[in-house]
């Protein structure tokens, strides 16, 4: 069948463009020979900076490397965490001010630390409240200390879990304590914690604020007459070089909250998330057990580091600081504290 030449236009025109639409690829541009084609960007690596004030030495870094493991090997390193102990990033008070600006994005602090943001974070705190730390533990997980811990979601804190630092304990360079009486006109190191200061001011001590990086110097140089902290801190930190007398007094339990900041928090996937949170109760679960290990064993050694230690009847003790409770009354409710007495 021969063609007009109209049709044979058409023709031709139809065939060019079929064979233009197959080398173009349906539109996209063919790569010159020998060029690979670029792979889409990765996602932007996050970084976790986690920063406390102890040194790398203390249990809470333990913690801390073992969320690192977790969060890093669970997200496939879409999740980088770095470990700044021996307040390279600031002083408590620093580093949880960093984490409500988001400067930093975790911190592990004592909770009374955290009374400047929701005043009721201290109430684990108040003095000879548990008799051994795994009461400390049940009550740390209940349903009454969480909604406290919501408290500093307005301060773009969230707790993830609660370390723990042990039970305080006293220790002076001037005399062996074996009664309240014996504290009186002491000069004590104390961190900035208004439940620890009140407990210390009912047994006689005189307490005064100062930043932990700050202290051993401070001890050395006969600023302050003692400090107070838990065994395992006592050890890490070589107080047993600046002082000579340790009293096992117990006069307060120092739950730790490892917290991050919300708004960051809030940029992770719910996958991530999840990983976090998982990743800082493992953590919690290995600061707690060495801290336990250590409360237990690090007392014969303070012993053998030229410590004279003590262990008082802490009956007295409790009594000198009933009125305590009392102080705080304002802050908690009449039915937090007869809760929180519940353990005692």
């Amino acid at each position: 069948m021969k063609l007009g030449k109209a049709s044979r236009v058409i023709l031709v025109a139809i065939l060019s463009g079929l064979m233009l639409l197959a080398l173009s690829g349906c539109g996209s541009t063919p790569a010159p020979s020998g060029t690979a084609a670029k792979p889409a960007a990765p996602a932007a690596v996050k970084t976790i900076k986690i920063g406390f004030s102890a040194a790398a030495t203390d249990p809470r870094n333990d913690g801390a490397v073992k969320f690192k493991e977790i969060v890093e090997r669970d997200t496939k390193g879409a999740i980088k965490v770095e470990i700044y102990p021996a307040a390279q990033l600031g002083n408590d008070r620093d580093l949880i001010e960093g984490v409500k600006l988001g400067t930093v994005q975790v911190t592990v602090s004592s909770a009374g630390n955290f009374a400047n943001y929701e005043p009721k974070m201290g109430l684990s705190a108040l003095p000879f409240l548990f008799p051994n730390a795994e009461t400390a533990w049940k009550f740390l997980d209940t349903p009454q200390v969480k909604k406290i811990e919501e408290g500093l979601l307005k301060s773009n804190i969230r707790v993830l879990s609660n370390f723990e630092n042990g039970f305080r304990c006293v220790t002076n360079s001037k005399k062996v304590i074996e009664k309240p009486e014996d504290l009186k006109g002491l000069t004590l190191r104390t961190p900035e914690n208004p439940y620890v200061m009140e407990t210390l001011k009912a047994l006689g001590a005189n307490p005064s604020p100062l930043p932990w990086s700050e202290v051993y110097i401070a001890l050395q140089q006969k600023m302050f007459d003692g400090q107070e902290n838990p065994i395992p801190v006592i050890y890490s930190a070589k107080i047993y070089e600046v002082q000579k007398y340790l009293s096992i007094t117990n006069h307060s339990y120092d739950a730790m909250p490892f917290v991050i900041n919300e708004p960051f928090f809030k940029t992770l996937t719910p996958e991530q998330q999840a990983i976090v949170k998982k990743a800082a109760i493992e953590g919690q679960n290995v600061n707690r057990q060495i801290v336990k290990k250590q409360t237990a064993d690090l007392v014969s050694e303070l012993e053998k580091k030229g410590m004279t230690v003590s262990k008082p009847d802490l009956s007295q003790f409790k009594k000198a600081t009933l009125d305590v409770f009392d102080k705080f009354s304002k802050t908690f409710s009449a039915e937090e504290l007869d809760f929180a007495k519940k353990y005692k």
